[in-house]
Parts: C-alpha cells; sequence; structure tokens
C-alpha cells in the first residue's frame, strides 16, 4: 500500500516549485541584463514610472514591492543612463517626483517582456476564471509567507542591491 502524502511531503513541494519559479525569472533578468542592458527591478520601476506618471520615489518602492533606498539606488542610475528625471512637485515644492523621460518610453518598446514570453503567452491562452485561480494562489501564498515588522529589518539586510533576496 503506498505511504500516504503528508502535509510535510506537500510543503516541501511547494517550496521545490517556490524555489524553480525564483530561478527562472532570475534567469530570465539576466537574459533581460544581456538583451538590454537593465535588470528586471530596473524595468520595473520604469514600468511603473510610465504606468502612474509623475510619483514619488516611496510610491514607487510601494507600487514594486522593493525597499526605498532599494528603489533610490536604482533611480540614481537609471537617471544617469537619463530613462528618468526628478521634478519638484508643482504644489509642494518639498516633494520630488519621479518621472520617464522620452528615452524610457522608446526603451519599453522595444524590451523584451519581463517574464519570459512562453508563461505570457501560455497565460494568454488560459480561460478567464483559470488566471483568476492562478492569481488569487500567488496572493495566498504571499499573504501566507508575508513577513511580520520584526522580521522586515532582516528582509532588508538580505538584499542584493538589485532588490532580488540573497
Amino acid at each position: 500500500m503506498p505511504e500516504a502524502i503528508t502535509d510535510r511531503d506537500l510543503t516541501n513541494d511547494v517550496l521545490i516549485c517556490l524555489r524553480r519559479i525564483i530561478q527562472l525569472i532570475d534567469i530570465h533578468s539576466k537574459y533581460l541584463i544581456k538583451t538590454v542592458g537593465l535588470s528586471a527591478p530596473q524595468l520595473t520601476i520604469l514600468h511603473e514610472a510610465v504606468r502612474k506618471g509623475k510619483q514619488s520615489t516611496s510610491e514607487i518602492a510601494r507600487a514594486v514591492s522593493l525597499s526605498q533606498a532599494t528603489v533610490t539606488g536604482i533611480l540614481e542610475r537609471l537617471e544617469k543612463r537619463g530613462f528618468i528625471r526628478r521634478v519638484r512637485d508643482e504644489v509642494d515644492r518639498r516633494k520630488v517626483l519621479v518621472c520617464a523621460t522620452p528615452d524610457c518610453h522608446k526603451l519599453l518598446e522595444k524590451t523584451p517582456p519581463l517574464l519570459q514570453e512562453s508563461f505570457i503567452d501560455a497565460f494568454g491562452n488560459l480561460q478567464s476564471w483559470e488566471k483568476a485561480m492562478i492569481l488569487c494562489s500567488l496572493q495566498r501564498i504571499l499573504s501566507m509567507m508575508e513577513v511580520k515588522k520584526v522580521d522586515a529589518a532582516l528582509m532588508e539586510q538580505s538584499q542584493d542591491p538589485s532588490g532580488f533576496p540573497l
């Protein structure tokens, strides 16, 4: 008689799947660096700058789930390359806003997707309910893994400058 699958076995299988997903995202990020010269976090920030228009560094950090310190460093590099610029808010002159430049728009028009095209194609062919189920499952996993406030400082220390966990 076959052994029953335990919760520990299932948890290990989930971990293996998550690790594989992380590996594949990392491989694609390296491909983006090689082809475009920018990392996935840099491109994610540029997409956010274009999507929302002028916004503060903290707003971008929240939107892309990176620390404000990480986003600040990335924005400095992107500004040096001419992809973003920082401007003072017209209403509150103390506030500095980030906006995408025309060079950023041109770059994003020719940049490959942030996820593998094979995933995007396969995901696009799913039924709407399947897409919603995948998203709900991922959101549920995220909420189950969400760090407590006490653990947030540890998470900051365990990230490399690109924002990816070490």
